[in-house]
């Protein structure tokens, strides 16, 4: 990712970003609410056009790539009334190796079946995604990424809101992607989980903060950048406070 930058109409979200990530690293993407971290994503996968820069995947541009990028989006941005299957969703996850009006083959449905029983969700699969909770709704999402069988995995905010079951499956499957070899970005708010469970830190706001191990990246310098006196020391470790007051509201991601 090269000089990137990315507004809505004349709101400037990203300026001017530029970060390599090698092959298989797990990375986590820090900032506070309103920082682009979304806004990343969506520009990683083609949801959103670049003023300037521009993407590279495996030296290529977007586009030059078979289904290369999954992106597992927050609930909130997916309407859940959609009637459709826990099946039909995780099945979408091959759309993009199907030809024009070409139907799912026995490969397709193995990997969703493998999908289903690798997120614990075997058992849902005719049930509606909108009677599902939280936490089963984002382990289907999970689960159409896993069918996918992509290079790179995009999780936007996956521990925020879900059930402890969900939080573990997510774990894990982080685990597993890493054997696999899978490169990961995952967006947070929970500083201790990015030093802990991942390779670097991408510490945002709007522009780049910091890059590189957390040590380098969590220094007090590099924080009060990022998030502005909403830092607060707890019991030995950095607690980010992300209520914003009502004047600040404009500034949460859209």
């Amino acid at each position: 990712m090269i000089n990137i930058s990315v507004a809505y109409g004349d709101r400037p979200a990203l300026k001017n970003l530029s970060f390599d990530v090698p092959h298989g690293e797990q990375i986590a993407i820090v900032g506070p609410n309103g920082a682009g971290k979304s806004t990343l994503f969506k520009a990683l996968v083609g949801l959103l056009p670049l003023q300037e820069g521009k993407i590279l995947i495996h030296g290529k541009p977007l586009g030059h790539h078979l289904d290369c990028v999954a992106y597992v989006p927050q609930r909130e941005e997916v309407d859940w009334r959609f009637p459709v299957t826990v099946r039909d969703v995780v099945l979408m996850g091959r759309y993009g190796r199907l030809g024009w009006l070409q139907k799912p083959d026995k490969s397709d449905n193995e990997a969703v079946q493998r999908a289903l029983e690798q997120m614990g969700i075997s058992d849902l699969a005719c049930r509606a995604i909108g009677d599902l909770s939280g936490g089963q709704q984002q382990r289907v999402f999970l689960a159409r990424s896993i069918a996918q069988q992509p290079h790179i995995m995009l999780l936007d905010e996956p521990f925020t809101g879900v059930d402890a079951i969900t939080q573990q499956a997510t774990l894990e499957l982080l685990d597993q992607l890493r054997k696999a070899d899978v490169t990961v970005l995952v967006s947070t708010h929970d500083l201790d989980l990015a030093a802990r469970r991942f390779d670097r830190v991408l510490l945002i706001n709007h522009s780049l903060i910091a890059y590189g191990s957390a040590e380098q990246v969590f220094s007090h310098e590099n924080l009060h950048q990022a998030f502005s006196g909403q830092i607060l020391h707890i019991g030995g470790a950095v607690v980010v406070d992300q209520c914003c007051p009502p004047d600040d509201i404009h500034l949460r991601e859209v």
